[in-house]
């Protein structure tokens, strides 16, 4: 791994400004929407569609024709193209489809150059002999992009510095560089290639673990990302859609000096968390983007990402208690709990605060829930006071919602799968412990509470369950913190048996809160939260 230091960076600035000198956007880097159909009549509706997404220029992939003539077609797509062309025509050598004579795969984008193209892009194994054959003919605003793709990982930054000087080289308009990620800390090369580059770059990292490169490539200079028409249809792994670039993380408004914050998780691609503060980042024009964050390794991840443009995560499955260790000071609850959901870069010398705001969410979700369910009074004290609650998991999520019964006068029974980890967590809490197989048959009394703060029933494993049906009937409420599906298997058995149920979305929106408060030093738009939650 590399010791420099990757992101202590600014980035580069500038404005695109539209023909009237109104201001678009707070970036110059382009939206480009991969073209791919097996035929021209279908490509030009897909230009359409590009169009109408906003997209700012498309790329055609001549490599996904099934029946292709030169002139005629490229005639047909350059006229019809309401937006400016990048034609690629990428052979099976670099990842593509065209697996014929190479003459004539270069012939065509030259072709498509005298034709009127705007850029094309070309291979560095033949760029140099290319790029010499088309000296003295190349039309004022055309432009020639040469490309290096590497589909098996991310190179150190001394060997990417070396393959930009060798891409620019061959006389390359604009470098571009597609690598793939190993690890998320591997996209941070390519940032720190992108905001260093004299010249037009395009730096991508393909695949789930490099998404943030195509999102962050506005704030570090980038000069295009690729997204989608639609979701799943990509020319690479790992693209966003356009749709998700602008509504989902505002990309047209990230610049220099957005701050980054996101949710660290593996997995992590189905939490809404970047869908909730996004949204209320937009209304309260606060310059912040939310990403999610695949991370393997949290140490390494925190420690890569050091500067404090990346200044707040929030923390969920498997690195709640890892973070305890890797933050520079931990709040005295989330010390108590065993466990941090929310780490704060503080930006005057970028130490890393650890909070945990999971139990508070839950555990008064929770309490509305009995309250409504007894009809009692919030005056009268906690509900939870003196009740049976069973929590099932010891991990992060467990340790804070036995933490906040515990704080409320419940008694506190841990069930896991291996007891050990149940017992350690009830010495400590200061309660009982069950192994997850003998949770079934312990029903001491009736009325009790249950709590399922593993990621049993979490899609896409939406048949699955940790408790029977049967033995649901001696619980009065039954919350689970998977929130995707919104009701668990779970949930609708319970339901089912008569138990009052809550569901994990109440437990994320409430830990939200004071996050969004502690990310941005403003009033977290509850109404708002709840409104965006709701769609789901």
């Amino acid at each position: 791994m590399d010791t420099v230091n990757p992101l202590l960076v600014s980035s580069a600035s500038g404005l695109k400004m539209d023909v009237n000198g109104g201001e678009m956007s707070k970036n110059p880097t382009l939206i480009c929407a991969p073209i791919m159909a097996d035929s021209i009549d279908k490509m030009v509706t897909l230009m359409a569609k590009a169009k109408a997404s906003t997209a700012d220029i498309v790329e055609i992939r001549l490599d996904s024709l099934n029946n292709f003539n030169p002139f005629e077609d490229l005639n047909v797509l350059i006229k019809q193209c309401p937006l400016p062309t990048l034609f690629t025509y990428r052979p099976v050598w670099e990842g593509g489809q065209y697996g014929g004579d190479e003459k004539k795969r270069l012939d065509v984008l030259r072709l498509a150059m005298e034709l009127g193209a705007d850029y094309i892009d070309v291979e560095l194994k033949v760029a140099h002999e290319f790029i010499k054959s088309i000296g003295g003919k190349k039309p004022e605003k055309f432009q020639v992009i040469v490309s290096s793709h590497n589909y098996q990982s991310t190179p150190s930054v001394e060997e990417l510095g070396n393959l930009v000087v060798k891409i620019q080289s061959t006389g390359a308009d604009i470098v571009k560089i597609a690598t793939t990620a190993i690890d998320i800390t591997d996209v941070a090369r390519i940032f720190q290639i992108t905001v260093h580059s004299q010249v037009p770059i395009i730096g991508l990292v393909m695949g789930e673990r490099g998404l943030i490169s195509r999102i962050l490539c506005t704030k570090f200079g980038g000069y295009l990302t690729f997204g989608t028409l639609e979701a799943g249809v990509v020319s690479a792994p790992g693209q966003p859609t356009i749709n998700d670039l602008l509504n989902l993380y505002n990309f047209r408004q990230l610049g220099p000096d957005t701050k980054v914050y996101g949710i660290i998780g593996k997995p992590v691609g189905h939490s809404k968390s970047p869908v909730l503060y996004n949204e209320a980042f937009k209304s309260a024009g606060f310059n912040g983007v939310f990403v999610h964050l695949l991370v393997d390794d949290l140490e390494m991840f925190l420690r890569t990402y050091s500067s404090t443009d990346f200044a707040g995560f929030s923390c969920t499955i498997p690195h709640k208690e890892t973070a305890v260790k890797c933050c520079d000071e931990v709040d005295p609850v989330a010390k108590s709990i065993g466990a941090v959901n929310c780490i704060i870069r503080r930006q005057s010398d970028g130490k890393l605060f650890g909070y945990n705001t999971d139990y508070i969410g839950a555990i008064s979700a929770i309490e509305d829930g009995l309250q409504a369910r007894y009809n009692m009074s919030s005056a009268a004290g906690s509900p939870l006071a003196g009740k049976l609650f069973v929590v099932i998991g010891a991990g992060g999520a467990g340790k804070a919602l036995a933490y906040g019964a515990k704080q409320k006068g419940a008694r506190v029974v841990i069930a896991n799968r291996t007891y050990e980890r149940a017992r350690e967590l009830a010495n400590v809490i200061g309660g009982d412990a069950l192994s997850l197989d003998d949770l079934a048959r312990f029903h001491p009394e009736d009325g009790m509470i249950l709590a399922n703060t593993t990621s049993i029933g979490m899609q896409p494993n939406i048949d699955q369950t940790p408790m029977p049906k049967d033995a649901l009937k001696h619980y009065s409420l039954v919350f689970d913190a998977v929130y995707t599906p919104k009701i668990t298997r779970l949930l609708r058995e319970a339901e089912e048996t008569g138990a009052t149920i809550v569901s994990g979305l109440e437990m994320f929106i409430g830990q939200a809160y004071e996050q969004f408060e502690r990310f941005t030093g403003l009033p977290a738009p509850k109404e708002q939260f709840r409104r965006t939650m709701s769609k789901y």
